[in-house]
C-alpha cells in the first residue's frame, strides 16, 4: 500500500526547519506534517507570496519528503477555550493575561492559516479547537444540558467565521479528537457535526492515543466517523492501571509510572493497530499516515526510527482478490 508515511513536526518544534527535514530524510520518512510554531511553517509568510512556498518545497524535495496537510494544534486551542492563563504560553507575550486580545490574534492567525495552507497546495490543517466547557466534563457542580448546548453554540460561534476563510480556500479541518477540546470522544463529536448542521469542513484527525486510555476501540471510532477522518494520526498509548494508579492520571506529569496510562511510542501501548489498519482500508483512505511521536522514557531519534519501522510494517493494503475465491469451480 502506497500511503505515504510522515513524522508531525511538533515536537520537534525546538529544532530549525532545515534540522527536521535532514533527520526525516535520512530515516526514510515520506514526507512531514509541518507544525505552525518554531520555524516550521509559517502561515503568513505563504500566504502572502510564492517565494516562501519555494523554498519551503525545494527543502522538502531536496530530501526526497513530501507534505500534505499542516497542524494548528496550539493556535486553534486559544480560538474556543475560556481565559486560561495556562494559554498564555501559546500566544506572544505581549498578550500574555490578555484572554480577549488572545483569542482574537489566534481567530486571525487561523483565518490566515488557510490561506497559507491553500499556498502550499494542502486542502487538509490538522488542529485543536479549545472548548468553553471541558472544565464541566464531571458534572459536579451540576452541569446543565442547556449549559453544554450553549458550550456547543458558543464553539458554533468562534468557529463559523474561521471555516468560512477554510471553505474560501478550499481547506478542510480536522479536529484532533483529544480531551480539553469540544469533542474529545464518539458521542462528543458527532454532537459538534451537527452542531455545524453537518457542515463537511469539520472533520476528524484520527488519533487513537486520545481514545484507548478513555475506554474506547479506536478501530470502531474510526468505523462510526470514516466518513469524516481527513487524517490519521499514528500514536500508541499504554494502559497501566494497577489498583493504585487513576485513569484521570493523579495530577502526574506525563511520563511518570505511577500513572493509570502514558502515551508511548508506536508498538509498545495498547491499540491494536491491526484492527486500525483494516478500518483505514475498508473506508479507502490513501491519505498520510503521520507519527506523532510523543514518549518521555524513550530517546526521540531512537523512537522515530522505530516508529517509522512499526508504521511500514502495519502500511498494508486491502486484498484485491477473495482468498477463497480460486476454490469455485
Amino acid at each position: 500500500m502506497a500511503r505515504p508515511v510522515t513524522l508531525f513536526t511538533g515536537q520537534w518544534a525546538d529544532l530549525p526547519v532545515t534540522k527536521i527535514v535532514e533527520l526525516a530524510g535520512s530515516w526514510g520518512f515520506d514526507g512531514l506534517e509541518l507544525c505552525t510554531w518554531g520555524d516550521h511553517f509559517n502561515v503568513h509568510e505563504a500566504a502572502k507570496g510564492a517565494g516562501y512556498v519555494e523554498q519551503h518545497k525545494e527543502l522538502l524535495a531536496k530530501h526526497k519528503l513530501g507534505c500534505w496537510c499542516i497542524g494548528s494544534h496550539i493556535v486553534g486551542q486559544l480560538v474556543g477555550d475560556n481565559p486560561d492563563p495556562r494559554n498564555d504560553t501559546f500566544a506572544p507575550e505581549h498578550l500574555a493575561g490578555k484572554p480577549d486580545e488572545i483569542r482574537k490574534w489566534a481567530t486571525e492567525e487561523m483565518m490566515a492559516t488557510a490561506a497559507g495552507a491553500k499556498a502550499m497546495g494542502l486542502d487538509v490543517v490538522t488542529g485543536f479547537m479549545g472548548s468553553p466547557i471541558w472544565a464541566w466534563w464531571y458534572s459536579f457542580p451540576p452541569t446543565t444540558e442547556q449549559q453544554i448546548e450553549d458550550g456547543y453554540g458558543r464553539i458554533v460561534e468562534l468557529w463559523g467565521p474561521i471555516f468560512d476563510e477554510f471553505d474560501r480556500n478550499g481547506v478542510r479541518f480536522a479536529l484532533e479528537v483529544h480531551p480539553g477540546e469540544i469533542a474529545y470522544d464518539l458521542y462528543t463529536m458527532q454532537r459538534l457535526i451537527d452542531a455545524f448542521g453537518g457542515r463537511k469542513t469539520i472533520g476528524v484527525n484520527f488519533d487513537p492515543s486520545h481514545l484507548i486510555w478513555q475506554g474506547l476501540k479506536p478501530e470502531l471510532f474510526y468505523r462510526d466517523l470514516a466518513d469524516r477522518i481527513y487524517h490519521v494520526h499514528m500514536k500508541d498509548a499504554k494502559v497501566t492501571l494497577d489498583g493504585r494508579s487513576s485513569i484521570i492520571g493523579s495530577h502526574l506529569p506525563f511520563g511518570d509510572l505511577r500513572r493509570g496510562w502514558n502515551f508511548v511510542s508506536l508498538g509498545h501501548g495498547s491499540i491494536d493497530f491491526d484492527a486500525i489498519i483494516r478500518e483505514v482500508n475498508d473506508a479507502g483512505y490513501t491519505g498520510p499516515l503521520s507519527i506523532e511521536w510523543e514518549d518521555n522514557g524513550m530517546d526521540r531519534e531512537f523512537g522515530a526510527q522505530e516508529a517509522l519501522a512499526f508504521v511500514k510494517r502495519m502500511n498494508f493494503g486491502a486484498s484485491e482478490i477473495a482468498f477463497d475465491g480460486s476454490m469455485e469451480k
